[in-house]
Formats: structure tokens, C-alpha cells, sequence
């Protein structure tokens, strides 16, 4: 067992009888996470990882529940104007910030317009039909869009909306010392070791949580985070793999819960971001993109890499969405991506190289990868490295393909327009289609679910021609716990809430 990750903390604090029988002692969840999270400011950050934290340590404007339906969270009701252009919301009274500061409109304010226009903002395409956001009154706030946006209240259900203490989000170094309205207040973090969180005692909502400390454990490889599960060290973990799922089914003294996640994992093609990639077959020819994907047999990397639990996908949108686009997902075919390659002259093997995250999982796949896509003529070298690293690089341009996955929104857009758009701020790849463009914005822009579904489906269709990201497959959402945690419940956004949740002594 790593001993970095061997936890003995003395329980402490009042022991409570709960109806049940058991005997509650809520000092100190410990929770395993699959990789670091990148820098601690909404804004700023964009790892899946990250989203658990801020889950603990700060409130959003609305919140989804079970079913991803959007519910009140610091914002306690909100209208549209009949046109569409006015979101007016009422908000929470009596919350403050983790460091006394007051939460009211003007933070509201403060927020939403540091998310539009702070340098390296990756909300800004989330919230990019926002014009202004008005204080119109000590609790109430309006923002007048530029246009209808049938997407931007989901938004606003993640880290868009996330509210970060004004005074505290003004210094250089908020990131270091995050400070949010949350249950939990930031206390420390040791890069690849632990994030630690305690109680904040002046929380609006105190008495739905009960513990003293939690306490975020990164460790890459899924099968140490079950051991850490086992041996006790670990109360609560995600990520557990599909090959540990009868491990944990077995085990009396664990639980398993899974529920079928908006998530996806997909290879970024670097079409245009940076100069190296300017001779790069990868990004001159759609043709090589297309027989790279036509390389691949999703079916079989389903069932080598995950026994069969995870679902192959072509698209951004999982098969629980109601946007999930009818579209038939390629069979693999070797001979036809041969001749594509030929097609657009470029001399085989195709010199590639792929990042790939240093988790067991994402190395399995990226080598089961190398080894189809060889056979159709390209040469793959995987690059390992921790997944913060593999984002920054991916941001800068320093890739030439890279395995990537997106946790998903309950609204489509949320998963498709930061990451297509030409002015999408997770657009790593740099791939631009004005048509592309022009139907992501009309799907934005009405609310009629007919509507958007003919528009997603259009969308989905063209990327199949021009296959700026090659979609792998659809991600569950697997939990592994102790049976001392009650309270849990596993959403399709993949998020932890702590809410209600208790560990028995």
C-alpha cells in the first residue's frame, strides 16, 4: 500500500445515536479522485476532477437534480421575458463567503462578469450571450442577453455559476486560496496528494452536512484506489474500473453504485492550433482524420478495455440525453481507410503520436489503439503524462492528437459548443466550419426541443465528415464506498454531493 495514501485520522468530535442504531462519529470523509485537479478557480479550470471539489466548496446559482432538472441553489426562483433576451433572478438571503464577505447581487454581478473578461476564462463561450448583468435590487439581479440562449440557465448549473468571494477572486493568487460560499472552506492542498477541506461553520444550509473535514486523494491508478478503498483508507471513491466492478460486489464491507453518465472520451485532432502541426497530414486532410477513425473497432475497445460496460460512441451526446443524434456509428474498416490515406497522398506509415493520460485505463485503450490503427497504416507513439498536463498541452497546441474526455452537461450545449465552435474556448484543436458554427448558434437560441434536435443532428452528421474529434465512447458513472457512508447518490453529471451523506462509527 502507497503510504502516501494511508489515512489514520483520530475520529473526534460529538458521536451521535442516529434512529437507525448506528453510532455516527461525521469527523472526516476521505474521497479518491482519478488524477489531480488543474488550478482551483472556476474560471479558470477544466478538469472533471476539479468539479468535485468545487462541488464541496462552493455554491452555484442553480444546481440539477436526480433527474437533470434544474433546481434552485443561491438563486431561489427566475423568469425569462417573453422574448428570451432577460434572465431576472431572486436570490438567497443571509448567505455569506467563506471569509465574511456578503453575498448579494453585487457578487452576482462581480462573478458573472470576472467569468466574461478575466484573461484565459474558459466560461467565456459558456456565458458568451450575455451582454450585462444588472443589479436590480439588493437580492435580484437581470442579465440582458444579446440573444435568446436556451442553454445558458443549465450553464449557470456548473462552474459558470459558480459564485468565488469578490474580494478574494480580485488577488493574483485565488487559485492557491479559493474561497467560495460553500459547506466546506479550502485548508490546504499538496499537489498529487491531497486536497483538504473543513466545515464552514456560518454555512446557510450547516445542517444537512456532517463533516468535520473532507479530504480529496488523487491517485491515477484505479486499482491502488481500491485497494485504499478496502483497507479502509478511502470512504468513498469514483473511477472504479469495469474490471473491479465484481471486486466490490463481492466485498461485504463495500458498496457499488452506477449510473449512466453524459460523459464521453474522445481523441483531439490538432487541426490549427500552433505552427508545428502545419505539415501535419493529421490537420491539412480530413481524409486522414476520417481513416484514423475508421482505424478503430469501438465494439472491441469496449470489450477489451472495459468488459463490455461502457457504450461505443460517434458524438458528444450520450445515449441518456434526449439530444442523441441518430446517427450509426462506423464499423471498423481497415481496406476503406487505406484508400483514404492514399487518397489524400500521404506516404504510410502515418508518424503519430498520441497523448495519452498516466492512468492504467487510458494507457490500455491508447495501446489497443496503436495496435488497430497500425494496421491501416499509421504509426502511433503514446506520450504519457498526468492528465493537468495533458490539458495544458492540448490548450497550448503542444499535441498532435490527444485522448481527452468530457464529464457532459445536462444541456447539449454545454458538451458540444466550447469544444466546436470556432470560438469556443475548449476548442483545442482549433477547427473552424461557419456552417458548423452557424447551427450551434441557432441551436443556442431557441428553446423548442424539435428544434435543437434537427440542429445537434446536423452538427453531429458534418463532424463526421470533418472529424475534428473522434469520439471513442460513453462513460458510466462508477462509485465504490464503504457501507458505513449512507446519503450517497449517484447523478448523471458524475458529481459527488454531500449533502445528508453520514459515516457510521
Amino acid at each position: 500500500m502507497n503510504s502516501r495514501h494511508k489515512l489514520y485520522t483520530a475520529l473526534s468530535g460529538l458521536v451521535l445515536l442516529g434512529a437507525s442504531g448506528y453510532v455516527f462519529a461525521d469527523s472526516v470523509l476521505r474521497i479518491g479522485l482519478g488524477s489531480d485537479p488543474d488550478m482551483l478557480d472556476p474560471h479558470l479550470a477544466r478538469t472533471y476532477y476539479g468539479r468535485f471539489v468545487f462541488a464541496a466548496m462552493c455554491d452555484r446559482l442553480v444546481d440539477v437534480d436526480e433527474k437533470l432538472q434544474v433546481v434552485p441553489g443561491l438563486a431561489t426562483d427566475w423568469k425569462y421575458s417573453d422574448d428570451g433576451k432577460t434572465l431576472t433572478m431572486n436570490l438567497r438571503q443571509g448567505v455569506t463567503f467563506q471569509d465574511g464577505e456578503k453575498f448579494d447581487a453585487t457578487a452576482v454581478k462581480y462573478n458573472i462578469e470576472r467569468a466574461l473578461t478575466l484573461p484565459g476564462s474558459l466560461r467565456k463561450s459558456e456565458l458568451s450571450s450575455v451582454a450585462s448583468v444588472e443589479v436590480t435590487g439588493p437580492y435580484a439581479v437581470t442579465f440582458h442577453l444579446k440573444n435568446p440562449d436556451a442553454a445558458l440557465l443549465s450553464q449557470l448549473t456548473d462552474r459558470a455559476g459558480t459564485m468565488l468571494a469578490p474580494q478574494a477572486a480580485a488577488k493574483d493568487n485565488f487559485a492557491a486560496h479559493p474561497v467560495c460560499s460553500g459547506p466546506y472552506q479550502f485548508e490546504s492542498r499538496v499537489q498529487q496528494d491531497r486536497i483538504v477541506l473543513t466545515r464552514f461553520n456560518n454555512y446557510w444550509n450547516k445542517q444537512a452536512y456532517h463533516f468535520d473535514k473532507v479530504i480529496f486523494l488523487p491517485i491515477p491508478d484505479s486499482s491502488v484506489r481500491l485497494a485504499n478503498l478496502r483497507a479502509g483508507d478511502l470512504d468513498l471513491t469514483e473511477g472504479i474500473s469495469a474490471s473491479d466492478v465484481k471486486t466490490v460486489e463481492a466485498d461485504a464491507k463495500l458498496a457499488l453504485a452506477k449510473v449512466t453518465g453524459l460523459g464521453y472520451m474522445g481523441l483531439t485532432i490538432n487541426i490549427a492550433n500552433g505552427k508545428a502541426n502545419a505539415d501535419d497530414p493529421f490537420a491539412k486532410d480530413a481524409r486522414v482524420r476520417e481513416a484514423f477513425s475508421l482505424s478503430l473497432d469501438r465494439d472491441a475497445i469496449n470489450q477489451v478495455a472495459f468488459e463490455g460496460q461502457y457504450t461505443p460512441a460517434n458524438q458528444p451526446f450520450s445515449t441518456v440525453s434526449p439530444y442523441h443524434a441518430d446517427v450509426p456509428i462506423s464499423t471498423r474498416n481497415v481496406e476503406k481507410a487505406k484508400s483514404l490515406l492514399a487518397a489524400a497522398g500521404v506516404k504510410t506509415p502515418v508518424e503519430t503520436t498520441m497523448l495519452v493520460a498516466n492512468s492504467p485505463e487510458a494507457q490500455q485503450v491508447g495501446q489497443v489503439i496503436q495496435a488497430m490503427a497500425g494496421e491501416a497504416g499509421f504509426n502511433v507513439h503514446l506520450q504519457t503524462t498526468e492528465f493537468a498536463t495533458l490539458l495544458d498541452r492540448q490548450q497550448r497546441g503542444d499535441f498532435q492528437v490527444s485522448m481527452s474526455g468530457w464529464s457532459g452537461r445536462p444541456d447539449p450545449d454545454g458538451s458540444i459548443y466550447s469544444f466546436i465552435h470556432s470560438n469556443g474556448n475548449l476548442n483545442d484543436g482549433h477547427y473552424s466550419n461557419p456552417q458548423v458554427d452557424a447551427w450551434l448558434q441557432q441551436a443556442r437560441t431557441t428553446s423548442d426541443p424539435a428544434t435543437r434536435r434537427a440542429l445537434y443532428s446536423k452538427v453531429v452528421a458534418q463532424l463526421q465528415q470533418d472529424m475534428p474529434l473522434v469520439y471513442l465512447y460513453f462513460e458510466p458513472r462508477i462509485f465504490g464506498m464503504s457501507k458505513k457512508l449512507s446519503g450517497f447518490k449517484p447523478y448523471p453529471d458524475g458529481l459527488i454531493r454531500l449533502a445528508d451523506m453520514r459515516l457510521a462509527q
